[in-house]
């Protein structure tokens, strides 16, 4: 009797003894991959750049007010960096989206265009304005900033046409509602009542003697252009 006691508690002694020994093996090699994963993760090179963290709309203008809602400024991993990525708010505070960017995306000088680019061809540029209701015709579909207008003289004989093309591809710089309020990209269905172009100083004179004749119509560009196919 004595014995198998002893023979039993030798047996829960090295039973104990490999379980703790187990367990020491595996805090050993859980250190390891630990102390392996931080090296490996130190040797990524990190760079901050900025990351849209809310969709930013096609012809949103970005600014030092509004640059929090949409980018912040994030390190991520060297490798995955565009060359033309965008470093600091500051960087793309007065450029306007080219097209709606998306959440999550990396930013870059080519989602962005200065408003140089978009007036590049005008000698002395300036922002005009119209009402809708001073139009021969109501502007079809919804316009937003961003988009392009053609601007038509329609005479009375010539109501089934467009009429003739007084300026094509003019930048709509921002629309408002009946309310004066801004409307933003992301508001697909709110009717702008008033819109604000840039047009060549020159031209402004001209372009509001005929908006006062009533004989102006525009047109989205993309509209005109699916008409053409």
């Amino acid at each position: 009797m004595k014995k198998r006691k002893m023979s039993q508690a030798w047996k829960n002694r090295i039973w104990n003894g490999s379980i703790l020994a187990a367990f020491v093996a595996a805090m050993a090699v859980f250190v390891f991959l630990l102390q392996t994963e931080k090296r490996v993760l130190t040797e990524y090179e990190k760079e901050q750049v900025c990351v849209v963290t809310a969709a930013i709309p096609r012809g949103e203008k970005i600014s030092a007010e509004n640059a929090e809602q949409y980018i912040t400024v994030m390190e991520i991993d060297k490798r995955i960096v565009p060359e033309t990525a965008l470093k600091s708010t500051e960087a793309a505070s007065g450029r306007i989206a080219a097209y709606g960017v998306e959440q999550g995306m990396v930013l870059t000088t080519g989602m962005l265009r200065a408003l140089s680019e978009i007036t590049e061809q005008m000698r002395e540029p300036v922002i005009a304005g119209f009402r809708a209701e001073d139009l021969y015709q109501v502007v079809g579909g919804v316009l937003r900033a961003g988009d392009r207008i053609h601007i038509y003289c329609v005479e009375q004989e010539e109501e089934e046409q467009n009429g003739k093309l007084l300026w094509e591809n003019v930048f709509v710089q921002q629309v408002f509602d009946r309310n004066g309020a801004a409307i933003g990209g992301d508001d697909g269905t709110t009717p702008a009542q008033r819109v604000n172009i840039y047009m060549e100083k020159e031209r402004v004179a001209d372009f509001y003697t005929a908006l006062a004749q009533g004989s102006l119509r525009v047109v989205k560009a993309e509209d005109t252009d699916r008409q053409e196919e």
